[in-house]
């Protein structure tokens, strides 16, 4: 089974951010989830930290640009958050309910497969991981972007 979803992100108001926008897809077919980010505007005034040699997982990866989506079962307080670098790196966490209760790496999500690209005017960032570790490939989900 595929599902796909287009979205778009609204910027938190605040004075300085840059012009951009930010606008991607989210698909599953059966575990395996692919996002795609597109940012387009003025992307050069953005740190987006260069390709790593080696990716993997790293810590706290939001202190630098990344890009984030959280993925929950449907009815159920439980819920994972998922970081992309452009330098590939990534990590996921698990928490028992909102707002961090319970937070730790999910150890069960042994990578992820990040792609970035840039041209004079977009940075695209693709990211793919299969959700076979935590979720059932029937289960249904909620995901915030």
């Amino acid at each position: 089974m595929m599902t796909e979803e287009a979205f778009s992100l609204i910027p938190f108001p605040a004075a300085g951010i840059p012009d951009i926008t930010i606008t991607g897809t989210i698909s599953r077919r059966n575990n395996l989830l692919t996002l795609h980010y597109s940012v387009t505007g003025s992307t050069e005034k953005i740190f987006l930290p260069p390709p790593t040699a080696r990716p993997g997982r790293k810590a706290e990866l939001w202190k630098q640009t990344c890009f984030e989506f959280f993925l929950a079962k449907k009815e159920e307080p439980q819920y994972w958050e998922f970081n992309l670098s452009p330098s590939a790196d990534w990590n996921a966490y698990h928490m028992d309910a909102y707002r961090r209760v319970g937070f730790r790496e999910e150890t069960l999500i042994h990578g992820m497969a990040i792609e970035a690209r840039w041209t004079s005017q977009t940075f695209s960032l693709d990211g793919e991981v299969d959700l076979s570790p935590i979720v059932q490939k029937d289960a249904a989900l909620g995901v915030g972007i």
